[in-house]
């Protein structure tokens, strides 16, 4: 079967959202006045299933990463999420890693940043779309809060 590419299609009927993993990433050392601080970002992995009939293409993901109760981004992040050779019936992609460029900086150990007391947690809206249709949302899940390495 071809994939569907100029058809349109209703991405949060076709295209599931599925083993989703959230926290926050260890970004590593960043330098500033204060010296070397631990930087952690939030972070998103997921993978899409193919829930159509028939073969589906060219679908970009976006996300928009929030401090609970604040509007502010902490940033977006772009990935393709199937590509133009397309994704057959029933099939996943392989995980799909979209991370935030703005996040937490402390000289606190890592953990303990996790458990600060002026620590907000975060979500992330995930948007998809498919050929030069609209971005439409397909998730909208809240960030946990656990340290992720990878």
């Amino acid at each position: 079967m071809a994939p569907a590419c100029s058809e349109s299609v209703d991405l949060p009927q076709v295209l599931q959202v599925t083993d989703i993993t959230t926290g926050w990433y260890d970004a590593g050392i960043v330098q500033d006045v204060e010296g070397a601080k631990n930087k952690l970002v939030p972070s998103i992995s997921f993978r899409l299933k193919n829930a159509h009939a028939r073969g589906i293409a060219s679908v970009q993901i976006n996300s928009v990463f929030r401090l609970v109760g604040d509007e502010e981004e902490l940033g977006s992040a772009w990935v393709r999420g199937i590509d133009p050779k397309g994704l057959p019936p029933g099939e996943s992609t392989e995980p799909l890693v979209l991370r935030a460029p703005l996040g937490y900086t402390s000289l606190q150990p890592r953990a303990q940043m996790l458990q600060n007391r002026e620590f907000v947690d975060a979500r992330v809206e995930v948007f998809a779309k498919h050929g030069s249709a609209q971005w439409v949302k397909v998730a909208d899940v809240q960030i946990e809060r656990q340290l992720l390495t990878q």
